[in-house]
């Protein structure tokens, strides 16, 4: 198993050539413990003239569908969107204090459930009456809400923002602590349903993709209630690549929407340079 990483705003397949010149990067000092498990994409492809820049992708998409478009590869998304980049220079900087913080981390959530919601949402259409005339319109089909589950506490920061952003939602909140020995996850608060309907979608979001241990424990609570890895999409402040291992290996199918990708996580479970305690950071305690 393994995942692909795209950097592209429009996220509908990571090789797709009309898509390729919007952005499409990863950077360089980023590596992964199993490198092959990842799809990385050269940024000097793109300076290349338009022929042979359309040649290189179009090899790299035929190699790259036999392994992504079988469904057996996680992906992962990172909007190259300048307002992402902008809340994460608030959230990198140790001086920023609690309360400006919180509004960052819940800024860089509602823009990265923009991007996630992207291709989620049930649609109805029909006619109204504006103004002016007779109009055609297209409305989010408010009987299909998506399922948000933040991972306390940090998580409440991240997804403060989604029903604002989202027309329907409902929201189940999951406590997951992290013994700071051994690193491994406790589940001290459960509000999930017992079985989520039949074709849901949900929304897990963990600031911090670290060692991988409280999303794994999550997205496994979700599964046993009859949701399927491509019916999960995982919203993260920033991930690394233990984590991402992990999730690409038990979780084929999945995606990750991350504002940063960063290289590392330290002996104490904590991503470098990351933001530190996002959950101390956010509440003050």
């Amino acid at each position: 198993m393994g995942s692909s990483i795209n950097n592209s705003p429009l996220l509908r397949h990571p090789f797709d050539p009309s898509l390729f010149s919007s952005a499409l990067y990863l950077p360089q000092h980023l590596s992964a413990p199993n490198p092959a498990s990842y799809n990385i994409i050269n940024p000097k492809v793109l300076s290349l003239d338009r022929r042979k820049r359309r040649a290189a992708i179009l090899n790299c998409q035929t190699t790259a569908e036999k392994r992504v478009m079988s469904g057996d590869r996680m992906l992962v998304f990172v909007p190259p969107h300048p307002l992402i980049k902008h809340w994460i220079s608030v959230l990198r900087n140790e001086q920023t204090p609690c309360p400006v913080f919180k509004n960052a981390m819940a800024e860089l959530g509602r823009l990265l459930i923009y991007e996630a919601s992207r291709d989620s949402l049930p649609t109805i259409s029909g006619e109204i009456q504006s103004p002016m005339g007779i109009a055609s319109v297209e409305f989010v089909d408010p009987r299909e809400p998506i399922a948000i589950v933040p991972i306390l506490r940090a998580g409440l920061a991240l997804a403060e923002h989604a029903p604002s952003v989202l027309p329907a939602t409902k929201t189940y909140h999951l406590g997951i602590g992290r013994d700071e020995e051994t690193l491994q996850p406790t589940v001290y608060l459960n509000k999930l349903p017992e079985k989520f309907p039949e074709g849901s979608q949900v929304f897990v979001v963990d600031p911090m993709l670290a060692t991988g241990g409280t999303v794994v424990a999550a997205l496994e609570l979700i599964k046993e209630r009859g949701i399927g890895n491509k019916q999960i999409k995982v919203i993260s402040a920033v991930a690394a690549p233990p984590a991402l291992q992990k999730l690409s290996e038990k979780f084929p199918g999945l995606h990750v929407y991350a504002g940063i990708l960063d290289p590392t996580v330290n002996d104490k479970g904590f991503i470098v340079p990351g933001f530190g305690d996002a959950g101390n950071r956010s509440f003050g305690t």
